[in-house]
């Protein structure tokens, strides 16, 4: 259905969408895994996927090349396969780097920005992606089909792709503190250590699904857990004294910033 799908750069995030695509239904055999750090592949060797260190040996055999390397390396992996990739379905997942600094390097080939989070690894994360214009309906079709293997996906105007990854791409990090907040709160009123993580994490976990898969409004969910003179409004009450929603926006403001820099100083315009 894909056809042959190389995955330049096989570390965590690389790691992650190989596992999801063979969840999903692409075949191991389908997949070429490629890494510098031949250690990385032995792992991808024992799921059944080839791999490899020829990043253009593999974009050659390919017909979805993703390309998951730091900001920095992206100009060099797609000079390096320039030739290999054209008219290609190319899918970048390096934060900051825009379609047009994408083009300039492999101007004849399909491309497509992504920014998914780490959440893949369990087939759950949210990926937003922005295309160029040269891409068929039926390519569009392929992408989603392969995104939505990691967990949900959504393309969106380009402009918001920064603000995207303050949001989601490091998402996972803010999140990991909420939980970790929730479990030492649950040691210091006497849950074992592991009753409490387990409470937190999945108390997390079903509220984003209550957003999510019944479209429920955060504000709703949580007029619907409290009750006049209950528990929850005792602890809303606490939690809104720590100014806890203007430190989440500035955090988010500081990190969307924080992707403009990064592509300003490594000049990918």
């Amino acid at each position: 259905m894909f056809g042959k799908i190389a995955v330049i750069g096989s570390g965590m995030m690389g790691g992650a969408i190989i596992k999801s695509l063979l969840k999903g239904s692409v075949a191991p055999s389908s997949v070429t895994a490629v890494d510098i750090d031949t250690k990385k592949l032995k792992e991808f060797e024992a799921l059944g996927t080839k791999t490899g260190t020829d990043n253009a040996k593999a974009a050659k055999e390919a017909a979805i090349i993703f390309v998951i390397v730091k900001p920095g390396d992206v100009t060099k992996v797609l000079n390096g396969i320039k030739e290999e990739s054209k008219d290609k379905l190319v899918i970048s997942v390096a934060a900051t780097v825009p379609l047009s600094h994408l083009r300039k390097n492999v101007p004849e080939s399909k491309l497509v920005r992504i920014m998914p989070n780490l959440c893949a690894m369990v087939q759950a994360s949210y990926t937003a992606y922005c295309c160029t214009e040269n891409l068929t309906i039926q390519d569009k079709e392929t992408v989603k089909g392969l995104l939505n293997m990691m967990g949900i996906c959504e393309e969106v105007d380009e402009k918001y792709m920064d603000a995207i990854t303050a949001i989601s791409g490091s998402g996972p990090g803010y999140m990991s503190i909420i939980i970790e907040a929730l479990t030492y709160a649950g040691l210091k009123v006497g849950l074992p250590r592991s009753l409490a993580l387990n409470c937190a994490a999945q108390t997390v976990l079903g509220t984003g699904k209550l957003v999510v898969d019944l479209q429920e409004e955060p504000a709703h969910i949580k007029d619907m857990t409290t009750t006049p003179g209950g528990t929850t409004i005792e602890a809303i009450y606490q939690i809104e004294q720590s100014q806890i929603r203007p430190a989440m926006m500035r955090a988010i403001e500081e990190t969307t910033k924080k992707s403009q820099i990064i592509r300003e100083k490594l000049n990918l315009q």
